[in-house]
């Protein structure tokens, strides 16, 4: 990975008249900023379907894409809708904020609209993208179609044994019943995905890579753990034995429940790690460089015995290592990956981290509480990815306003913060002049966001994963800043010679 940064910014965040970004006007709008931004990488959450919690981080499917993400006015372009269909939904007025409940009322059925005048004359292309995404999809539908049948409920509460325990009678019939549900949901994996490869292609034409992030753990609750429950710690019927989290810091004093089901890793060895290998093969026809959130969790994870309330009586269990770390990068050689090394750092860790070759993270927000911090840029090595914050901290301004004196007086010591300059705007140039081949900040810093527009502040509901950028805020001025903070500290690219405007799938509509 050669010098060079990227900007945070979330598919949800990107303004839209419907409620949620998406993959339309405002994405396409998104890689020209970062493109005269001189920026190379475009930095995402996970784009998977959120469910209770709106967490992407818990999602029903390690493989699928969101529903909410399929751009309305591209489905208008393609014929499937018509504009006075789509406004006749109320996508809501807020414009800084996801209404996810507002959405989820409205967002299927607009798409069952789209599928039922769609499926027929796409029969072709759908079946194509049905048996190159074999190894998932049938399951994922059939699965939201049985959650839809028994009300949205987990599938470990569905009241039919059988088909909670997939027995091939179930299957069939299950699969016969609700057949217009398990079509509606392929149709908009095939929309999702129709969309999001013309996206990335305009990106790689523009010279922007997309980086993921593929979460350590799938969901209880997930397509993923009900076809496959032979991967994970689970009972002779299919319950939980343990779960994931993280044990208390200074920060959480029951540490963090997430419920997770944890891998059975001594299963998946027997078969050469052959659902890791799919999974990722899934994650690299989304990204081009996969972030491996919670990476110390492959060399030991938090143990946590089903039913506990909090994460404090749990105990640490040796993880696989390099023993799968290794496979996965061998395997998809021409895939980068990060690895998420924040927390519990140990000698293990620290240890895998080198035998892997895989960049770590620095985040500025944790440097400046004392000279010894690794975070402090002086210590960052080349192969590491620098923020001032991720997804999961404050934003800059916010995190500035909530530091005792003693810590922002060493940050303004360090970084030679001072107000002509702004002291946001200092952080992130210490970001920027980091040795750290990769630079990665929050478009809210950039924007100079106060903690209203945190995307995730773990452990806490509700609140979390709401924050949308506002129309305009994209300017050729700040293009122009970010790209000469980026060509001052060397992380540049030069902008394609031409700088010609390249086709998009469709025209939308201003907003």
């Amino acid at each position: 990975m050669k010098r060079s940064s990227g900007i945070l910014m979330p598919i949800s965040s990107l303004p839209s008249p419907y409620g949620i970004g998406t993959l339309g006007k405002a994405a396409y709008e998104f890689v020209d900023f970062l493109a005269e931004a001189r920026q190379l990488y475009w930095q995402i959450l996970p784009v998977g379907p959120t469910s209770y919690g709106d967490s992407p981080y818990q999602s029903p499917s390690a493989y699928a894409g969101n529903p909410y993400f399929v751009d309305p006015e591209m489905l208008i372009a393609d014929g499937l809708l018509t504009r006075g269909e789509v406004e006749a939904f109320d996508w809501g007025s807020d414009a800084e904020h996801v209404d996810y409940g507002r959405i989820y009322e409205s967002r299927f059925n607009m798409l069952k609209l789209a599928a039922d005048r769609g499926w027929e004359r796409d029969r072709g292309e759908v079946s194509r993208f049905e048996q190159e995404n074999t190894g998932w999809l049938y399951d994922y539908a059939l699965f939201m179609a049985v959650k839809r049948h028994f009300d949205m409920k987990c599938w470990l509460d569905w009241p039919d044994e059988d088909i909670r325990m997939r027995s091939p009678e179930a299957l069939r019939r299950y699969g016969e019943e609700l057949q217009g549900d398990i079509q509606l949901f392929i149709y908009i994996q095939f929309l999702f995905f129709k969309q999001w490869s013309q996206l990335r292609a305009y990106a790689h034409e523009k010279g922007i890579r997309i980086i993921g992030d593929m979460a350590l753990y799938v969901a209880l609750d997930s397509a993923d753990v009900w076809a496959s429950p032979e991967y994970f710690q689970l009972d002779e019927c299919n319950y939980p034995v343990n779960v994931a989290g993280v044990p208390p810091d200074d920060f959480t004093d029951d540490g963090q429940l997430w419920g997770n089901p944890l891998y059975d890793y001594e299963r998946m060895a027997a078969d050469g790690y052959g659902w890791w290998i799919r999974r990722v093969g899934g994650a690299s026809k989304l990204y081009d460089v996969i972030r491996i959130d919670h990476f110390r969790g492959l060399e030991s994870y938090w143990v946590v015995p089903a039913g506990e309330t909090t994460a404090k009586n749990g105990k640490w269990v040796k993880g696989p290592g390099m023993d799968l770390v290794g496979r996965l990068t061998n395997w998809f050689k021409d895939t980068e990956f990060i690895a998420e090394d924040l927390g519990y750092p140990t000698p293990e860790v620290q240890q895998l981290l080198d035998d892997s070759g895989l960049p770590g993270m620095r985040v500025l927000e944790f440097a400046f509480y004392g000279p010894d911090s690794k975070e402090i840029p002086y210590r960052h090595p080349r192969n590491s990815i620098c923020y001032v914050g991720t997804h999961d901290n404050e934003t800059a301004l916010g995190w500035l306003g909530s530091q005792d004196e003693k810590v922002i007086s060493y940050a303004k010591a360090y970084l030679g913060l001072n107000e002509e300059e702004g002291l946001v705007r200092g952080l992130i140039r210490g970001g920027m002049s980091s040795v750290a081949n990769l630079f990665i900040s929050q478009m809210q810093d950039w924007l100079e966001l106060d903690n209203t527009a945190r995307m995730n502040a773990p452990g806490t509901l509700p609140g979390n994963w709401q924050w949308r950028m506002l129309p305009g805020s994209l300017t050729v001025k700040l293009a122009s800043e970010i790209a000469a903070m980026t060509l001052r500290y060397g992380r540049s690219t030069p902008l394609p010679p031409s700088r010609r405007k390249l086709q998009r799938p469709c025209r939308a509509r201003d907003e």
